[in-house]
């Protein structure tokens, strides 16, 4: 009978010690995805100094700057899927060790070609890393309760990230050389290694049945042809090097996913798609950030081309955003409790619609005041719903293919943003380029090259000079701020279709049981993660 207390007492014990741990463990998770966070935007800035240093062409500028996302997107399945089998915290810790080695390969380049392999290598590491973050989260809470404040201060971290990159990376460039940019990554990552082995649980799922190997590199090698292809339609490329590699890959995934739907033991249990709150959640992940990215990226040029501020002011000026963002993050977990992921992506959706909406009153002088509500709005709604929607994904895959559905989240999140960027730069573009057609005295191949985009029509109109360049630069800013408010109205539309998609979604937030034990590692050594419920 004695032995019997001291064991439940004990039992008691490592349960408590557990519920601590659990904490400590997502502040490792954190820094771990505001690393890759951080570096997904702190090139932007640098890209000058690369230039002038190590005088790229055209096309390996090109790569310097797309190989990161391009590698990250294309590996997530393949990377989220193997920690499922082998173990999520041995691919996170090797994910570590990559990040570290390609930031000092990056930060000490003196070529072009090797930078560009570092920044592939460094995309390796971020897809090791970022799935491997949210599939632990989804094994150290297994109390849905828990798990959505845990995911709130996760994705609060991820927007806190996309904005510290360029403020970093600018105040980096003033004082060092633009390797330094990499080089902060070094030092944080020769923590989190030791820290990381030492308090982040092993988990794994199903071991039944291969890892499918060609599957992976199926999957791998028709993401990298589908996000290729789309971004280079953004960039308003249509040529064959455009459209192969979006065929090829549209194709590989095709066969991907019948592939997966004949093995005994799938890659991807795509079955998870036949669940409603999970395939919605993923088409509203979408769904976000195609409305998001492309916007972004034309706020951005309004701010400095029409409005003229400087780029550090522009950055300061999407700063609203990004702290209606973390505010949304933060209270994420109260919000889904009070009104459940139906209410809660619904009312995200059409709050972010209205600020997109308000921001078609945006003209050629500056308005300060209706940017920030505009952002502050923006930001908030964008977050809640994006927070929902991850938190149901995740709550509706079972716990051994946690890997692969925070896989596929990450990878909606990615394949959104290329084609926000492919399909509102169309757009903008369909918008913007006929107002250039007719200016008088204008010759026609320059109002061809005006009609590019707003920086090239102010280049051609400093060619010009005179009168005739004045009014290009005039009716190439009218045509601009036009094809913004169009633009903004299609996003609206999108943002109101997927408040329309989020009806599918539970009503209310159903709360399994509290589980009775959750035995983490204590800080002496790592042992295997359990959890009973």
């Amino acid at each position: 009978m004695s032995g019997t207390t001291t064991a439940a007492a004990g039992l008691r014990r490592r349960a408590a010690g557990a519920g601590a741990n659990r904490w400590v463990v997502l502040v490792v998770l954190c820094v771990s995805l505001l690393l890759v966070a951080v570096d997904a935007t702190v090139l932007h800035v640098a890209v000058p100094a690369v230039t002038e240093d190590l005088r790229p062409g055209a096309i390996e500028l090109l790569w310097i700057v797309d190989t990161y996302p391009l590698v990250c997107a294309s590996l997530l399945i393949l990377f989220g899927t193997l920690g499922d089998k082998v173990g999520r915290r041995r691919i996170l810790l090797l994910g570590y060790a990559l990040f570290g080695v390609a930031s000092a390969l990056a930060a000490f380049a003196g070529t072009a070609q090797t930078l560009i392999l570092a920044r592939a290598l460094l995309g390796v590491g971020g897809a090791m890393i970022m799935p491997a973050t949210l599939s632990i989260l989804r094994q150290v809470f297994p109390d849905r309760r828990e798990r959505a404040l845990a995911i709130g201060i996760w994705s609060a971290v991820a927007a806190v990230g996309a904005a510290v990159g360029p403020l970093l990376g600018g105040f980096l460039l003033e004082h060092f050389w633009w390797g330094s940019v990499f080089l902060v990554n070094i030092p944080l990552m020769l923590v989190s290694l030791p820290v990381g082995r030492l308090l982040l649980p092993e988990s794994r799922g199903a071991a039944d049945g291969p890892w499918d190997v060609v599957g992976a590199l199926m999957a791998a090698a028709g993401l990298f042809g589908v996000v290729l292809g789309v971004k280079r339609l953004g960039g308003g490329e249509l040529g064959l090097f455009t459209v192969a590699p979006l065929l090829v890959g549209a194709v590989l995934i095709v066969l991907f996913v019948r592939r997966q739907r004949r093995r005994l033991h799938p890659l991807v249990d795509l079955g998870m798609f036949r669940r409603p709150a999970f395939s919605t959640s993923v088409g509203c992940i979408v769904l976000a950030m195609l409305a998001l990215v492309g916007l972004e990226l034309i706020a951005a040029q309004y701010l400095q081309l029409v409005l003229g501020l400087s780029p550090l002011e522009t950055g300061l000026r999407l700063l609203p955003l990004t702290f209606a963002a973390m505010a949304a993050g933060l209270a994420g977990a109260r919000l889904l409790r009070q009104f459940g992921p139906r209410r809660m992506v619904c009312g995200g959706f059409v709050l972010t619609a209205l600020a997109v909406l308000t921001l078609t009153a945006m003209g050629e002088s500056d308005n300060t005041g209706l940017l920030l509500l505009g952002f502050l709005l923006l930001g908030f709604g964008l977050e809640t719903t994006l927070f929902a929607a991850y938190e149901s994904m995740l709550s509706e895959a079972p716990p051994e293919q946690a890997g692969g559905a925070a896989a596929i989240g990450e990878t909606s999140y990615q394949l959104g943003a290329g084609i926000g960027i492919a399909l509102l730069g169309s757009v903008m573009n369909a918008a913007y380029a006929p107002g250039l057609k007719s200016v008088p005295g204008v010759p026609a191949s320059a109002s061809d090259a005006a009609g590019h985009s707003l920086g090239e029509a102010y280049e051609v109109a400093g060619q010009l000079g005179g009168p005739v360049g004045v009014a290009l630069r005039r009716v190439a800013r009218d045509s601009f701020v036009h094809g913004l408010h169009v633009t903004l109205l299609v996003s609206a539309g999108l943002l109101l279709l997927g408040a329309l998609m989020a009806l599918r979604l539970p009503r209310v937030m159903q709360c399994e049981a509290p589980p009775a034990e959750v035995e983490l590692p204590a800080p002496r050594g790592v042992v295997e993660s359990r959890v009973s419920a």
